[in-house]
Order: C-alpha cells, then sequence, then structure tokens
C-alpha cells in the first residue's frame, strides 16, 4: 500500500511531440453546474513554470532555487537602487549649498570670477 501520489503521465502524441496526459483535450461533455466561488482571490496555482523546468531536465533544486532568489534578487537591486537615489539627492544638495555659499562670502571678487568662468565656457562650446 502507497501512499504516494500517482505520477503524471507523459504521452507521445501522434505528430510525435510529448505532452502530460492531464494537457489532453477532454470530449465533449455537458457543461458542468457552476461552483460557488468562496475566495475568488485565491487563484488556483498555475504550475506551468515548474512543468517546463522539470521537463527541460534542470531538477527541482533550480526551480527552489529560482522561486527563493529570484525576489531576494529584486528587493537587493531596489535596495541599492534606494541608496543611489538617497546618495544622488545629497550630492545635489551639497553642490547647491556649496554654491550659493560661496556666492554669498565671494564678494565682488567672487562673483567677478564665477562670471569669468562663465564666459570662458561659453567661448568654449562655441569652436
Amino acid at each position: 500500500m502507497s501512499t504516494l501520489p500517482e505520477p503524471v503521465r507523459v504521452v507521445q502524441l501522434p505528430d510525435g511531440t510529448y505532452t502530460y496526459a492531464d494537457h489532453l483535450p477532454t470530449p465533449l461533455q455537458p457543461a458542468p453546474v457552476p461552483q460557488v466561488i468562496q475566495h475568488i482571490h485565491q487563484a488556483p496555482p498555475d504550475r506551468t513554470v515548474q512543468r517546463i523546468a522539470l521537463g527541460s531536465g534542470i531538477g527541482a533544486g533550480t526551480v527552489a532555487a529560482g522561486v527563493y532568489f529570484g525576489p531576494l534578487l529584486v528587493g537587493a537591486l531596489t535596495a541599492i537602487a534606494a541608496n543611489l537615489a538617497l546618495l544622488a539627492f545629497l550630492a545635489a544638495v551639497l553642490v547647491w549649498g556649496v554654491h550659493t555659499v560661496i556666492r554669498s562670502v565671494g564678494g565682488p571678487d567672487g562673483q567677478q570670477a564665477a562670471k569669468a568662468i562663465g564666459k570662458a565656457r561659453r567661448s568654449r562650446k562655441g569652436k
């Protein structure tokens, strides 16, 4: 007496391709009576990706690793992007602060130097 579930059968179709037996078309039957679904947000699990992965011979360990490390990778990349955005914002604020302080403290000499640098940059772009 075995308590293991019956394995899914693989059958060969007339065109030579293989498919799972539970994917075969069923003969025409009268429409079943609609059943009442209590929890519509709980969809039945879709095993298509696992079947494709296991059917191609990569193994259950690889599927489990993908299921585990996929969201982990997305979380890590999101954290990295958030850190880079924060650093870019801090750099912009610091540059703005330094620019404002230099303009206000520099007096007429600082403003004249800023104008000279601006003119030099504009004249270089024209060449």
